[in-house]
């Protein structure tokens, strides 16, 4: 298997530099960019499998860039800030960041991040190749795809997980926390409303009304369950 390609996008040289070479000794093949402008033409060139990507550009921000780059395919994207703020964070997760790091941070987090995100691009095992279908929604997880009323629904990265999560648990209520275990595979130790910044998101693209939700359905004081339709169901 071919090593994994990352894109590290940071103003500061030092900084940049610093990550470029560590991966390079983990054996990744990296690129690197300054600016926004750069970065979008390295990506495309380049074709990332994870952006690390900080926050202030001098020509863009990151959360535009991450947005932008999940327009245009399903990369993983982990976003670097010196804000300490919650909501700056939510703001990325909104935006299809898979993980945030605040500076100043060691290379052995970083490493730990950047393979967790990376195990998420695993084989599609021959149990989880066929599609999981409820009423006019399916779901693929080879094309990574998800259609509804036979409309392409776009998803970021982290959104299809946990979407294919809980369809593939109908009926299993989850805690935030172990949602949290589960998609992102590793104990995160931020807000856990990250959980609610995602399903918020999916709801907003496979639900008719979201304020009264029939799919992804929130449990009060426990987390959250994706349930089957009654009609389906019943059938």
């Amino acid at each position: 298997m071919s090593p994994a390609k990352i894109l590290v996008v940071d103003d500061d040289p030092a900084i940049r530099t610093l990550i470029h070479r560590f991966l390079t000794r983990h054996e990744y093949q990296v690129e690197s960019a300054e600016d926004g402008k750069a970065a979008m033409a390295l990506f495309d060139q380049f074709n990332p499998d994870l952006v690390i990507l900080d926050v202030n550009l001098p020509d863009s921000t990151g959360y535009n860039l991450c947005q932008e780059m999940q327009t245009r395919t399903n990369v993983f994207v982990l976003m670097l800030t010196s804000r300490t703020d919650e909501a700056d964070k939510i703001l990325g997760f909104s935006q299809g960041a898979d993980d945030y790091l605040t500076k100043p941070f060691s290379l052995g987090e970083l490493e730990v991040r950047v393979q967790a995100i990376l195990k998420r691009q695993r084989p599609v095992t021959k149990g989880e190749q066929q599609s999981l279908r409820f009423q006019q929604l399916s779901i693929d997880p080879v094309r990574r795809e998800v259609m509804l009323q036979d409309q392409f629904i776009p998803l970021t990265a982290l959104e299809f997980d946990l979407l294919y999560f809980l369809a593939s648990n109908p009926g299993r209520v989850w805690r935030r926390a172990e949602l949290i275990q589960k998609v992102w595979d590793y104990d995160y130790v931020g807000d856990q409303r990250v959980v609610d910044v995602h399903i918020g998101q999916i709801r907003k693209k496979i639900e008719t009304d979201t304020s009264q939700p029939t799919m992804i359905q929130t449990v009060r004081g426990v987390g959250y369950k994706f349930e089957v339709p009654e009609q389906e169901a019943a059938q």
